[in-house]
């Protein structure tokens, strides 16, 4: 941890519970905020062992939080350098990512709260089983998978829509004994409705989903062109969308929509993608680059989803409009072109794109994504929260996209340029050997 103690001076700080700008110096001690104040209180107050970093001219938010990710380390360090100083890591294996789950405050990489891997029914969305996703035939085999999911560490539990109606319900049982909390992508689900899944006890909803086959009760993905032909995607039925998100906000869902998924895939080869730092050092990943090309040149599964995006958009803003918890995430890298950490800005662009103010938009990726997590020591810039910050060029407030005017990267009190962040992304063979290590851990934990 940090030990140096800063300010930021003349700092235009945006308070994202308030939606005010105020004039303050910030102070900033042992990785956290030690206070707030008027730039003039607390002149007074500073000394030469001080750090000192005038930011007049600047304007601060809280580090942004990607509510849903698929984290790898050899692009971690692109998340914090566009802001996204945490992520909530929506599956994948917390022995893979034991590093940066563990890491400390200020490491270069975003703070990550995980589930393992995802639990899924026969025969598996994603394939037979794997260190990254496990298909349950029985209650009982489910509810073993949740108890060595819990061991391993896992901050909460991730069911996918191929998971029997019963075998779901034995997840969400087997969980809430050891107090974690269970998210659903019932994207391909044929058995289980959002509605369905949030009177079991569900508390997280994965990109709006399962709430079409709750409007639409003969539609799912596998449905046949008679049907998807039926439903009118450009016109969704408002009506019929409220009466299902009454329902789920009075069972408490949190719904993170990853409108930004389903846009991509809407827009194919006229996908979003910003010209800047973060998307030049991107391009070094060539994993990554050939993997979005490769969904790219086979459209079908992009189409269905793209299909959906306005769908998905009015689901997110009517469920807001009534007041539900909503959150930010992207999904990266899945899809196409979700950029790690600026994926995260189209996010916040579409939120205002369909009618919700920047100050809405910034909410959902800081203060109430940190309070749908429990975690009130993040998303705000207040005493004791954890300090990190984005310095930004710009007023968001004026445009959202200026939030990708970033200037500096504050991350549990220490202070990085973008370059600085870039410099921490491994090359692929060091990536390569880890990932060869947590193969051979894994095959040794799991036997």
């Amino acid at each position: 941890m940090t030990n140096t103690t800063m300010v930021l001076r003349n700092a235009n700080v945006i308070d994202v519970e308030t939606g005010h700008i105020t004039l303050k110096n910030i102070m900033i001690k042992n990785g956290r905020i030690a206070s707030v104040e008027n730039t003039k209180a607390q002149e007074e107050k500073l000394n030469t062992d001080v750090v000192v970093l005038d930011l007049q001219g600047k304007w601060v938010i809280p580090g942004l939080i990607d509510m849903h990710v698929h984290i790898k380390e050899g692009y971690a360090p692109l998340f914090t350098a566009s802001g996204v100083t945490t992520v909530r890591n929506t599956g994948g294996n917390v022995h893979e990512l034991k590093d940066m789950i563990h890491a400390s405050m200020e490491a270069p990489v975003p703070r990550v709260i995980s589930a393992d891997r995802i639990i899924d029914g026969p025969s598996g969305l994603w394939g037979e089983t794997s260190p990254w996703s496990m298909n349950a035939e029985s209650p009982e085999a489910a509810k073993k998978e949740v108890r060595r999911q819990v061991e391993a560490g896992a901050d909460f539990i991730k069911v996918y829509g191929w998971l029997p109606k019963e075998v779901m319900e034995a997840v969400v049982e087997e969980a809430k004994i050891y107090n974690k909390e269970v998210s659903c992508d019932l994207v391909y689900s044929k058995d289980v409705t959002a509605i369905d899944a949030a009177k079991m006890g569900i508390q997280w909803n994965e990109h709006a989903s399962g709430i079409l086959q709750d409007i639409y009760p003969e539609w799912t993905m596998q449905a046949d062109a008679n049907v998807w032909n039926s439903i009118q995607w450009e016109q969704p039925d408002l009506e019929k969308i409220e009466q299902v998100c009454k329902v789920l906000i009075e069972n408490k869902v949190i719904i993170c929509p990853t409108m930004v998924l389903l846009d991509q895939a809407k827009l194919l080869e006229n996908y979003w993608y910003p010209k800047n730092e973060v998307t030049t050092k991107l391009e070094e990943n060539d994993g990554l680059v050939n993997q979005w090309k490769y969904f790219l040149s086979h459209t079908a599964s992009l189409e269905s989803l793209g299909r959906q995006a306005t769908m998905n958009k009015a689901i997110a803003k009517v469920y807001f409009d009534l007041g539900g918890q909503i959150v930010a995430g992207t999904d990266t890298p899945a899809g196409i072109f979700t950029i790690p950490g600026m994926a995260l800005h189209r996010e916040l662009e579409l939120f205002v794109e369909i009618g919700m103010t920047e100050i809405d938009a910034l909410r959902a990726a800081t203060i109430n994504a940190a309070k749908a997590l429990k975690r009130p020591e993040l998303g705000v810039i207040k005493e004791g929260a954890i300090a990190d910050i984005v310095i930004l060029d710009e007023n968001p407030l004026v445009n959202i996209k200026y939030t990708q005017k970033i200037n500096r990267v504050i991350k549990g009190g220490k202070i990085y340029t973008q370059n600085e962040l870039f410099e921490e992304v491994p090359d692929g063979e060091t990536v390569l050997k880890n990932l060869e290590s947590f193969m051979k851990l894994f095959e040794s934990t799991i036997s």
